[in-house]
């Protein structure tokens, strides 16, 4: 199976440099390694509908968030356990779901040079 530490080039929120908005958009990341965990889980357990359901919810709430580059990725999970797609396309879709999440930060662009 692939590696699942992918990492590479940070995602940033787009409200993440919002005062109002923030310790909402640090909550949503700091819960990241558990919804990770729970898409796992699912993969793990061929709990399909949930799969689907947690990928689904997470590309809404992506979005909300200001990570807009997840809600594509998430979206290709979700497609993928609809259609019904083989077990390793289904997880190959998840592991760049899972690099995708693990890219999300706070720090804003214009302090990532400091």
């Amino acid at each position: 199976m692939t590696n699942l530490t992918k990492q590479s080039t940070p995602i940033y929120s787009l409200l993440a440099d919002d005062a109002d908005l923030y310790e909402i958009v640090k909550m949503f990341v700091d819960e990241m390694p558990k919804r990770i965990d729970q898409l796992m889980s699912e993969f793990i357990a061929k709990n399909w509908g949930e799969l689907e359901r947690t990928a689904h919810q997470l590309r809404g709430a992506a979005g909300s968030y200001g990570f807009g580059e997840v809600t594509p990725v998430a979206g290709k999970l979700e497609q993928a356990v609809q259609a019904k797609l083989p077990e390793e396309e289904i997880y190959q879709s998840l592991v760049e779901l899972i690099d995708t999440c693990q890219r999300m930060t706070l720090q804003s662009r214009n302090t990532e040079a400091d």
